[in-house]
């Protein structure tokens, strides 16, 4: 069963422009919004030893993320990443390194954006509603 969530337009056009600026490395960022919709793609630099292949989404930008979401701020939904040469599926990378905290991954690649959650054992598959914003 795929579960769909609701993002909206600018959140997924930020999500593309970003992983268009970064190729050939890998762009990240964190997904950022309200009542389990996603209302923002915030872009953070990408501090993996070789974004070419690989992203690690810079410390202080979760820092911040989780402090201002203390203080009344958009909750931290998820993280985004590209696949500039691949497709926008999880990779055997990201099933590594995924946390199993239940939170959303969208991954760009070839002009598209997927949507997972970080289930315990596996990604999940989500779909998407667009909504104003």
């Amino acid at each position: 069963m795929v579960t769909a969530i609701k993002v909206t337009s600018g959140a997924i056009a930020t999500v593309l422009e970003e992983a268009a600026r970064a190729a050939p490395a890998e762009a990240c960022g964190l997904l950022l919004g309200q009542g389990g919709i996603i209302a923002e793609a915030r872009p953070a630099a990408n501090i993996a030893a070789d974004p070419l292949r690989h992203f690690e989404i810079d410390p202080a930008a979760l820092f911040a993320a989780h402090r201002a979401e203390r203080v009344g701020g958009a909750q931290l939904l998820g993280y985004y990443h590209s696949h500039p040469n691949g497709h926008p599926l999880p990779s055997a990378t990201d099933c590594d390194h995924a946390s199993g905290d239940n939170r959303i991954w969208a991954i760009a690649a070839g002009g598209a954006v997927t949507f997972w959650r970080d289930g315990k054992s596996t990604f999940e598959a989500l779909s998407y509603d667009l909504v104003e914003g």
